[in-house]
């Protein structure tokens, strides 16, 4: 058979590096949502006392966490077709992510908004009939908040079936082969995809600007994510070009230090600590520009520095990363509720911020080990497979 069946049969082995990335980007999602309630930025519910100190390092973060976990999910959505037809394709992408995502909306994600409007309420059941008026969030009680991601990631797999199964196939060889040639060389791989979403960005942001945005309409949004999602597609279907992404790491590094250059420069001049010669929005496009491409250049970096340092096993692996989807389901629902009570308190910033982030780890794998894990009906509810009698 050919060189392509071999790579495809390689790649569709277990990589470690991308289970421990996974694992990392979780962990960055924890206290990323932790900082929300402190940072100065809109969100469910606040601290009485914010700081500005949080966004310095949320803001890069802001730009990467999703788009890295996505293209994460590009690479496992290969894998995750293996031998699988179409048909059973589609039937595992329903049981993954739509059972999860409607369980979630009415069960996962109601006490985010309860505790939003606690103020409005006599209680969480006297709230809670509200969801059954079907009235979406923030006019009403229905969401699906940060399950957003699992919608969008259940329509990339479907829309992305064809290329999937194209890229299976032999007949995909030749278009592997032109894919390696653009994207091999550190220039190509770090500026042909930065500068597709930045196209889809220019055109689609005029009509979906930020300020406006609405998950159900906004296309540039979708549009942005997406991109992550089909190069991690892409990225992980080629093995020569999975192993070229390793051996450039150092380039790519280099590009993204001089990428946060213009990205901070301009993030500074927001906050006014510094003052550019420019006017106001001539500085917010130069940011919009060097944030598309921080967003690219550090997924690539991280997957290029992960292949290299972290492929490789280790005896909890398995087991963490089994639990890493119903802790995403979970994560933020135990933020708010815990957060809520935790703000309360007559604490420092630093106090309240370390207690939520662990209390609320603490939580999901408790709740994780002692409600989800050894039952089935809640794994098929958490997308989890069922456990072997």
């Amino acid at each position: 058979m050919s060189q392509l069946i071999t790579n495809t049969d390689q790649l569709s082995t277990r990589r470690h590096d991308l289970d421990w990335l996974r694992l990392i980007a979780i962990i960055i999602l924890l206290f990323f949502h932790t900082g929300m309630l402190f940072n100065m930025w809109g969100w469910h519910i606040k601290n009485n006392e914010t700081s500005a100190s949080f966004q310095y390092w949320m803001i890069w973060s802001h730009y990467f966490r999703m788009p890295l976990l996505l293209f994460i999910s590009g690479a496992g959505t290969f894998m995750a077709l293996g031998k699988r037809t179409p048909r059973q394709f589609r039937r595992e992408r329903f049981r993954k992510l739509f059972i999860p995502l409607v369980f979630g909306m009415f069960v996962v994600v109601p006490p985010q908004i309860y505790y939003e409007h606690i103020k409005d309420y006599n209680g969480y059941w006297d709230f809670y009939k509200t969801v059954f008026n079907f009235v979406p969030y923030p006019k009403g009680s229905l969401s699906w908040h940060h399950l957003w991601f699992i919608l969008y990631l259940l329509i990339y797999s479907l829309l992305a079936l064809p290329l999937l199964k194209y890229l299976r196939s032999e007949k995909s060889e030749k278009f592997k082969q032109g894919v390696f040639r653009l994207l091999s060389s550190p220039a190509g791989l770090l500026f042909i995809p930065a500068v597709i979403m930045l196209v889809t960005q220019i055109i689609l942001r005029p009509f979906f600007p930020e300020e406006t945005h609405d998950l159900v309409k906004d296309w540039a949004f979708f549009t942005f994510y997406f991109s992550f999602f089909i190069f991690g597609i892409l990225c992980y279907s080629n093995s020569n070009l999975w192993t070229a992404i390793g051996q450039n790491r150092k380039s790519l590094l280099v590009a993204l230090l001089f990428a946060l250059i213009p990205f901070y420069t301009c993030y500074f001049h927001f906050r006014e600590l510094i003052t550019l010669p420019w006017s106001m929005d001539t500085v917010g496009t130069i940011f919009d520009v060097a944030a598309i491409f921080v967003s690219w250049f550090t997924v690539i970096t991280i997957i290029a520095y992960g292949q290299h340092y972290l492929n490789r096993p280790h005896r909890w692996l398995s087991i963490a990363n089994e639990g890493l989807y119903p802790f995403y389901i979970l994560h933020q629902t135990v933020i708010i509720a815990i957060g809520y009570y935790i703000c309360q308190l007559p604490w420092s910033i630093a106090a309240k911020y370390w207690s939520v982030s662990f209390l609320t780890l603490f939580s999901c794998i408790a709740f994780y080990l002692i409600l989800i894990r050894p039952f089935n009906v809640m794994r098929l509810l958490f997308g989890m497979k069922s456990k072997s009698k």
